[in-house]
């Protein structure tokens, strides 16, 4: 699913394409609402349909996460 620069997802503009692979596509984006650079990961299509996969993408996600608040501890 390919986005157009300026496209709006919540609070979020879409800038540049940063890359692409397996797991999806990667934006450049602007959160509106923290006034801050942030990055979108667009999953496929086939994601959607297979519950497993999207749960271990958000898990994955979620780790990352708590890791990098750890981190700042």
């Amino acid at each position: 699913m390919a986005l157009s620069e300026g496209t709006q997802i919540g609070p979020y503009t879409v800038g540049a394409l940063n890359g692409q692979g397996g797991m999806g596509e990667v934006y450049q984006a602007c959160d509106t609402k923290l006034d801050r650079d942030v990055a979108l990961k667009v999953l496929p299509e086939a994601f959607t349909a297979d519950p497993d996969r999207l749960a271990r993408s958000v898990v994955r996600r979620n780790d990352e996460r708590r890791g990098r608040r750890i981190g700042r501890r």
